[in-house]
């Protein structure tokens, strides 16, 4: 390699990652909100069931009591009548020889709803109970996870694609197979994820803890990780993450790559039938919003379970108040498929798509300003740099 190839390659480095930690500053900042209401839906775990044995041993005995005129007095005071209270002996009763009973009549009948039941219901209580800071809980170690994370990701990625092309031009690129194209996301998506891990637990634990808040900030989280579980807490979930990372990555840009040539291919063909003279296939940046657009919400909702196991290995341990979830206790899951068939045993396979609606709102718009971000940030440091 000669001397002139070394300082424009060492550029070429320079303006991926720049343009990648701006445009990944940039998407996180704007989609936070979204992404803390998303944990929050994660890392919740199923209610008590009623078919436990306690449960129906207990209504039993106050069914008993009522109907021989007994009234227990906080049976009085919430004026529960002997019907309800048989009501709930005859559900318990259900649950327990009918596993298939629908678990949210029951859970609305009895218990009340979760802590959040909804994507609006849950904006207002956070916005309630935490004010508008509490939509950005979590951000300084997101920031610091998501801006190495996409800068090692472009540069990677952009790497990966000169050595597959033979070309650093980033317009031959669109010329790669879309095998390439996904098999380069993935590897690129592992290098970051590897790279920028523990900002991405530390994250995930500040925004999930709720009020009242178990750690201030990212410093004493930091701490008491190492304390509890050692420098290897800084990585739990990490192989659960690279299994998702690795389709989710490879999915996201392979999906970007193809909605980009279709769309410079519909360009073309629209501007030959208009009779516009010279074809032009650039793409605009609208057309580049609704390609991160799809490829974000594609790649997002065919690894979402993949997400929800990655969390629920993170917030381990974590001491929280009770209505955000009973404590997930370290020895629950033994492995990444043990995790799978609990949530489904427990909370069926709606458990592995908690939070998909608040996640798809999430990541849709911050793939679209990802995308739209580093291109047009690129392009401009190139013109500084290159």
């Amino acid at each position: 390699m000669d001397s002139g190839e070394e300082p424009s390659q060492m550029r070429r480095a320079l303006v991926d990652s720049l343009a990648g930690a701006i445009s990944g500053g940039i998407s996180r900042t704007v989609t936070s909100p979204l992404d803390v209401i998303k944990i929050r839906f994660q890392v919740l775990p199923p209610p008590p069931s009623l078919s436990s044995p306690p449960v129906v041993h207990f209504a039993a005995g106050l069914s008993r009591c009522c109907s021989l005129g007994h009234h227990p007095l906080f049976v009085r005071k919430l004026g529960i009548s002997v019907l309800d209270v048989q009501r709930l002996l005859h559900y318990s009763l259900q649950v327990q020889l009918e596993p298939t009973t629908s678990w949210g009549i029951l859970r609305r009948d009895v218990y009340g709803p979760s802590k959040y039941t909804g994507f609006l219901q849950a904006t207002k209580d956070i916005l309630r109970e935490e004010g508008l800071p509490g939509f950005w809980r979590g951000n300084v170690p997101a920031l610091l996870m998501y801006m190495p994370y996409t800068a090692i990701q472009f540069t990677v990625l952009h790497k990966l694609k000169t050595f597959a092309s033979g070309s650093s031009r980033t317009e031959d690129h669109l010329h790669l197979s879309p095998y390439l194209s996904y098999v380069s996301g993935a590897l690129a998506g592992c290098a970051a994820t590897i790279g920028s891990y523990p900002f991405d637990l530390l994250r995930t634990i500040l925004a999930s803890q709720g009020e009242p808040k178990v750690y201030p900030n990212m410093r004493s989280a930091f701490v008491d990780i190492i304390k509890t579980r050692g420098v290897q807490g800084l990585y739990s979930g990490l192989s659960p993450t690279l299994v998702e990372i690795i389709p989710y990555a490879g999915l996201q840009f392979g999906s970007y790559d193809t909605f980009k040539r279709s769309m410079m291919t519909w360009n073309r063909y629209k501007y030959s039938h208009l009779n516009l003279g010279s074809e032009d296939d650039s793409v605009s940046s609208f057309q580049l919003f609704l390609c991160g657009f799809a490829a974000g919400t594609f790649s997002k909702a065919a690894c979402h379970p993949l997400d929800v196991v990655k969390k629920r290995f993170q917030i381990e341990g974590l001491k929280r108040h009770p209505r955000y979830g009973a404590r997930i206790e370290s020895s629950t899951y033994k492995g990444m498929y043990h995790a799978l068939k609990e949530i489904v045993a427990k909370e069926g396979f709606g458990g592995l798509y908690k939070g998909l609606f608040p996640s798809l709102v999430k990541s849709a718009p911050a793939g679209a300003v990802t995308f739209v971000a580093y291109e047009y940030i690129s392009d401009w440091l190139e013109s500084i740099l290159m």
